[in-house]
């Protein structure tokens, strides 16, 4: 394989699987109370958290899980669970509400948060997205192709940052009533993931793969 045919095949790979038109939703419902602003930072904050992840899991994940004894199975799983409190928050509406004076700071600090979890990981950089970067690091030949990867990832990345920020201000003028519908929907949908990630991790085991 080329270098451009290793580069088209793992961008378009990693964007299929990273996939974040898919949680665009789930953005607008989990900011839809923050400033055009704030909107655009968790944005930006998802898109690079999920970029170091990949990177990071591109360069030495396959060492670590050999090291911590960590199968892809378990990774699956964990996030699954920090998925589904997420969607329990969404189909309850516990959101935060606005605050003032001290309580400004914690509610910023919970703002990034999602920013990290769940958008970040395991929505934008998750098992799946892992996984492909681990194969497609399998796959490469020779420094360039190395090299390849890593741009692919902070492109992906990089074109993920702009689909968040462009839904976001689009969705200004959707009318609150609809976002809340929204809210409800998806905290169902994400509760399915989560549920669909538990058993996807399941049948990986020893003891369902038989």
């Amino acid at each position: 394989m080329t270098l451009l045919e290793y580069t088209l095949f793992a961008f378009a790979s990693l964007f299929v699987i990273v996939d974040p038109i898919a949680i665009v939703p789930a953005f607008l419902v989990m900011t839809a109370r923050d400033t055009p602003q704030a909107q655009n930072r968790m944005a930006f904050l998802a898109s690079a958290v999920a970029a170091g992840v990949l990177v990071g899991f591109a360069l030495v994940g396959k060492w670590v899980f050999q090291l911590l004894g960590i199968t892809m199975a378990a990774f699956q799983i964990a996030g699954s669970v920090l998925l589904f409190r997420i969607a329990l928050d969404m189909l309850y509406a516990n959101r935060a509400r606005d605050r003032q004076s001290d309580e400004e700071v914690e509610a910023g600090a919970a703002k990034d948060d999602i920013a990290i979890t769940p958008l970040g990981v395991p929505m934008l950089a998750g098992p799946g997205a892992i996984s492909t970067s681990l194969i497609l690091l399998g796959q490469a030949r020779g420094l360039m192709q190395h090299l390849a990867l890593l741009a692919c990832i902070l492109a992906v990345s990089g074109l993920s940052y702009l689909i968040l920020r462009f839904a976001s201000k689009g969705a200004r003028r959707v009318n609150p009533l609809v976002l809340k519908l929204v809210t409800r929907i998806m905290g169902l949908l994400l509760a399915a993931v989560a549920v669909q990630f538990v058993i996807n991790g399941l049948l990986q085991t020893p003891f369902f793969a038989k």
